[in-house]
């Protein structure tokens, strides 16, 4: 006789749509990666300017950025296209739950840290080992911020993207023109909080923060709206099979 229980259970996992589970299993990597990739500073683009311009033309047009903003971006893209696709509830669920791999990730660095390493390490690969704890070992702040800033940010994407479409279906322009706007005014305010809260007394933050704004923005302007155009194509195309 069939476990009448159990069936359903699995009739209705696997009744889940294909394209949402496939963006649920990138948004926890995405959420994990972000914060590892942060203690990066990177320059997207370099145009080669006067000497004789100022620090903050140069910033502007040569911007710095913290690595992370490269996942922050997927997070922002796959919040909108769950909110496009699957509602607005759902996406917001999907930004709280984001924790769970944030807190597990961070729970299970601590224990690496804090485990002894083993001889061959320490005798065969000290500098490995040395590095390892270097960087990591100073993540705690940037673990900190990024919750903080992930989100204020992600939660403003999804209510911001969601006013803007109104009551009605929109086309392909109005989304693109409302992902821009969101993922723009959205990572923004998240810049400011994580680049302060993760950085400041470590370093004069002014050239960081100014770049991790005027790249985020642009790269909102220019990237995402072809990304969530992408990624709602890509759900759609993916829930019409099975698993």
């Amino acid at each position: 006789m069939t476990d009448q229980p159990a069936h359903q259970e699995r009739v209705a996992a696997a009744s889940i749509p294909l394209g949402l589970f496939v963006y649920l299993v990138l948004y926890g990597g995405l959420t994990v990666i972000a914060g590892v990739l942060a203690f990066k500073q990177v320059q997207p683009w370099k145009i080669e300017l006067s000497t004789a311009v100022p620090w903050w033309v140069e910033r502007i047009i040569n911007p710095t950025v913290e690595s992370g903003i490269f996942a922050f971006l997927g997070l922002v893209v796959i919040s909108s296209t769950i909110a496009q696709l699957y509602g607005e509830k759902l996406a917001r669920k999907l930004v709280w739950w984001g924790f769970l791999p944030l807190g597990v990730s961070a729970g299970l660095m601590f224990i690496v840290l804090n485990l002894p390493a083993s001889p061959e390490m320490i005798s065969q690969r000290a500098e490995d080992l040395a590095a390892f704890e270097r960087v990591h070992g100073q993540l705690w702040r940037v673990m900190a911020a990024g919750p903080a800033a992930y989100i204020v940010s992600l939660l403003l994407n999804v209510w911001i993207f969601s006013r803007l479409r109104g009551s009605g279906e929109d086309n392909t322009i109005g989304l693109m023109v409302r992902g821009a706007i969101a993922s723009a005014l959205s990572q923004a305010i998240d810049s400011v909080i994580f680049v302060t809260l993760a950085f400041y007394g470590e370093f004069d933050i002014t050239p960081l923060l100014i770049g991790q704004v005027i790249a985020k923005v642009t790269l909102s302007i220019v990237l995402v709206p072809f990304l969530i155009t992408g990624g709602v194509a890509l759900a759609r195309r993916l829930d019409k099979r099975s698993f």
